[in-house]
């Protein structure tokens, strides 16, 4: 009995404790985000990508892919500077689990089993800036589907950092339908590596 309600203790403690962590991690980010339209640029161009995608006229849909520019552009340069902005905060605030699940403050009694989000948000900045300015030369179609997994992986990074690996995993399914590993297979062959060797880092 008397470990049962030590449990139970511990239990309580520490799902107030990562409950305060993450509210910590998201005020960090959306302190971050204010006054920026990342968000706002993503839905944009997410749902006029599949639009686009799905007209059946191609000469209609030729008129439509220039239309998103601006919301490309935007996108690229308001991640690009959310990375510098994130860039000058202490590492204290910036080091985010390896783990599946949170563990709250590991970065304070673990360092080594975390990993660096600031260096994260600038392979993420510097995907989509390439993705944008098609460095690949890929169609309109390619293109737009490789930006969509780029803003998508940028999107599971965010939700990782806040809450942990296994929500944003679920998030991502839940609302693009599509898991991390699909994702990472459509982003441009240097964020991918990139990515990959952040994860081992």
């Amino acid at each position: 009995m008397e470990i049962a309600f030590l449990l139970f203790v511990v239990t309580v403690l520490w799902l107030v404790l990562r409950a305060r962590y993450q509210a910590q991690r998201i005020v960090f980010l959306g302190q971050h985000l204010a006054g920026l339209q990342v968000e706002r640029h993503m839905e944009t161009l997410t749902q006029g990508y599949l639009r686009a995608i799905r007209e059946q006229d191609a000469v209609r849909q030729e008129q439509i892919w220039p239309t998103f520019e601006p919301s490309e552009r935007g996108v690229a340069g308001q991640v690009q500077r959310l990375a510098e902005a994130v860039g000058q905060a202490p590492d204290a605030l910036t080091r985010m689990g390896k783990w599946a699940l949170c563990v709250p403050y590991v970065e304070r009694f673990m360092y080594s089993s975390t990993l660096d989000f600031k260096r994260l948000l600038q392979i993420h900045a510097s995907g989509i800036r390439a993705a944008v300015a098609n460095e690949q030369g890929l169609s309109a179609k390619e293109r737009a589907y490789q930006l969509s997994a780029e803003l998508f992986l940028l999107q599971h990074s965010c939700h990782w950092f806040c809450k942990s690996r296994t929500i944003a995993d679920a998030r991502l399914v839940a609302r693009h339908n599509v898991n991390r590993e699909k994702v990472l297979t459509a982003v441009s062959p240097a964020t991918r590596a990139a990515y990959q060797q952040w994860l081992q880092s």
